[in-house]
């Protein structure tokens, strides 16, 4: 992983430089670079990312309140693991929040234009499905959920999505080897997109509730199957 964008941060305000090494640990995590479980000092962190312990320990913090590490004073930090009972808890609050998400999007009955980057999305996912190629489509269907609840309008259900949203992803990742192709994901995505294009909040609350409860039973059984308990 090339980090010199981070070397350069040296020179930057502490808060600016600590937020780029969140992201950059953030992405590591989700993308299992860091295993969950894994133990790091602050200084170990810092040489592999090229960067002094001051920006690593404020970047924990950050990534502490993300429900991601776990800082352990003289121990350093601990990339949290999760296990199935973790998942229905998010999974539960998921399914609550996304479809108002999607009710509010439908009720700002945004013009066509407003929804290009949703529309786009939807095509990837669909182009990638056609190639089966697995990463493309997770990659455009997480698109595909950032611009839907930023179509809420509504900055607090944004941080919050977002926040249960990054702890699913290395969940989602694990398994997308593991279930079908899917095509009846695409095709809920696909009506949900008319749904709010055409300005109805219930249905498009609806299908995105069926989707989200169809999405937490599938990857519920994944982990059961195949006998993980702590990813």
């Amino acid at each position: 992983m090339n980090l010199n964008k981070v070397k350069s941060a040296e020179a930057e305000k502490p808060v600016s430089q600590a937020a780029r090494v969140a992201a950059i640990l953030q992405g590591m995590i989700t993308n299992n670079e860091l295993p969950p479980g894994s133990n790091y000092l602050e200084a170990e962190l810092g040489e592999m990312l090229g960067v002094s312990r001051t920006p690593i320990r404020e970047a924990a913090v950050i990534l502490a309140s993300r429900g991601l590490v776990e800082i352990r004073p003289r121990h350093g930090i601990r990339v949290l693991p999760l296990t199935i009972a973790d998942m229905v808890e998010i999974y539960d609050i998921l399914i609550e929040l996304e479809p108002l998400a999607a009710f509010k999007a439908a009720q700002n009955a945004y013009p066509e234009k407003e929804l290009r980057g949703l529309d786009e999305s939807l095509t990837q996912m669909e182009d990638a499905l056609r190639q089966e190629d697995r990463k493309g489509w997770a990659s455009a269907d997480d698109r595909f959920h950032e611009g839907l609840v930023a179509l809420s309008g509504s900055r607090r259900l944004m941080e919050v999505i977002a926040m249960y949203s990054t702890q699913v992803h290395r969940v989602r990742l694990l398994t997308l080897y593991m279930r079908p192709l899917p095509h009846a994901s695409n095709e809920n995505h696909r009506a949900l997109y008319d749904a709010i294009r055409n300005a109805e909040p219930e249905r498009a609350r609806d299908l995105h509730h069926e989707h989200r409860v169809e999405a937490k039973a599938l990857l519920i059984s994944l982990l059961e199957q195949n006998n993980l308990s702590r990813f």
